[in-house]
């Protein structure tokens, strides 16, 4: 089996995520480098394990996770079917099986909001650990007078955590937001969309998605 160390070890994958982040850095964008990824990759996996899928799933997820953004680098639009595709055929080079890597790019090809949609458990998991990492440390603009609503809002959170409550069935992103940097409101006002595509994707995996700001449950 092809294995996430296998896929961050690959060269072909190193550049492509560093070709997404430096054509992300000329638009403007925030973080997808690796910390983003690999932030990714890990809350992919741990939500699957937490919720009792086999190695196999987890693992799956962990790949899928790690590779979802490497489309970036063709293009910012449509970067969830291009970097499908391009999964898809490294992952084909490298061995992996057919079904597994299917499974891997129908994942990858549905995490954007703008098109997609839950279809598996690995789609799932990779849509809320996705959606969930918010955090001032996706900024790369470090001139806050120049700050878009995009960099205000994720340059407000000073903590982000997804937690996983296998026991009472529910995902919770607990959020702690500097509103003297921004209001809360702002937060809905660019994640609003990504937030129901958690609650979907919780709902797939018959839990129930949580969102606390502040120490205030508002969803």
């Amino acid at each position: 089996m092809v294995t996430l160390e296998d896929v961050k070890n690959n060269p072909e994958v190193q550049e492509l995520v560093i070709g997404a982040q430096k054509q992300l850095n000329a638009l403007g964008y925030t973080e997808h480098s690796q910390r983003h990824v690999s932030i990714v990759s890990n809350r992919a996996g741990n939500i699957l394990k937490t919720l009792g899928y086999d190695e196999h799933r987890v693992e799956l997820a962990k790949i899928a996770g790690y590779l979802h953004d490497i489309g970036n680098g063709v293009n910012r639009v449509d970067h969830a079917h291009s970097g499908a595709i391009l999964a898809y055929n490294i992952l084909k080079d490298m061995g992996m099986d057919v079904k597994d890597r299917t499974e891997i790019m129908s994942a990858i090809g549905n995490h954007d909001e703008s098109t997609g949609t839950a279809v598996s458990d690995i789609s799932a998991a990779l849509i809320l650990a996705d959606k969930s990492d918010v955090h001032r440390d996706r900024v790369v603009n470090q001139n806050m007078v120049t700050f878009d609503i995009h960099d205000r809002v994720n340059y407000a959170v000073t903590e982000a955590n997804l937690k996983i409550d296998n026991e009472e069935k529910k995902v919770i992103l607990d959020l702690t937001i500097d509103t003297k940097i921004c209001p809360v409101l702002d937060y809905f006002e660019i994640f609003m969309d990504r937030t129901m595509m958690s609650k979907y994707a919780a709902k797939y995996l018959q839990i129930w998605f949580e969102l606390i700001i502040n120490d205030t449950k508002l969803l």
